[in-house]
């Protein structure tokens, strides 16, 4: 691993690790009027106070777009996404 990393150093190459938002047999939820998020088992729904993400905005990789919008962002009871406020 040593060398992979000294070639790269040398080659202007970055080796860039994509950490998954949730391991296998799991998917990534959000609080519920509240910051924070959470990984529920495929196949369960998410306990009281956590939803899953709206369609299309689902974070894959910690970092990526929808997982740095979703740390800015929630939904409400009614379940419309809102911003959050600054310091949450």
């Amino acid at each position: 691993m040593a060398a992979v990393a000294v070639t790269a150093a040398l080659t202007g190459c970055s080796l860039q690790i994509e950490e998954a938002a949730c391991g296998g047999g799991r998917y990534p939820v959000l609080a519920v009027n509240s910051s924070g998020g959470d990984c529920v088992p495929d196949g369960e729904e998410p306990a009281g106070g956590w939803a899953r993400y709206p369609a299309g905005k689902v974070p894959e990789k910690v970092g990526d777009k929808w997982d740095v919008y979703g740390g800015t962002r929630t939904l409400d009871g009614k379940g419309a996404i809102v911003e959050l406020p600054e310091g949450e």
